[in-house]
């Protein structure tokens, strides 16, 4: 449960992901999952960087504790998302899981150079996904301590 984060609030996580598909995999593994969170959803790169510096129709979004992002999005990719995030001070420390299906070494490479936390390759097969979202679920929201949320900036 989120108690084992030591906070009685729910998780808040951040899907920055263009797919319908895996964007409803994801929301239905976390939704089975062990943890109480709040999964919002952006649909491309802008909206996530909106979202996150609290701009326009996100103006009243919580701080994410966590972003699950994929590389690959529409108006603003996840390289340039993660890029503005890890320059961001009021940003930079918010967990970032990349989550995508490139295999591609320089992807893998330029994610962690630009500071993501780690990088999963998303499964073709629907239960592997789901299994992927639930062991990073695991991981990341009962083991890992993460950063309180930064005060409104």
């Amino acid at each position: 449960m989120s108690e084992a984060l030591g906070r009685s609030r729910p998780v808040e996580i951040l899907l920055v992901e263009d797919n319908p598909g895996d964007a409803r995999l994801t929301q239905e593994a976390l939704k089975e999952g062990k943890i109480r969170n709040n999964l919002h959803h952006a649909k491309d790169g802008v909206e996530a960087l909106q979202f996150l510096r609290r701009e326009g129709p996100h103006a009243n979004a919580p701080t994410p504790d966590i972003v699950l992002l994929d590389l690959n999005l529409p108006k603003k990719d996840g390289r340039q998302v993660l890029a503005e995030m890890k320059a961001d001070d009021a940003l930079k420390t918010i967990p970032v899981v990349v989550l995508t299906t490139s295999e591609a070494e320089q992807d893998i490479l330029r994610s962690y150079a630009l500071h993501a936390n780690c990088y999963v390759t998303k499964p073709v097969d629907l239960e592997k996904f789901i299994s992927i979202v639930r062991a990073i679920e695991s991981f990341w929201l009962a083991v890992v301590k993460l950063p309180s949320s930064p005060t409104a900036h």
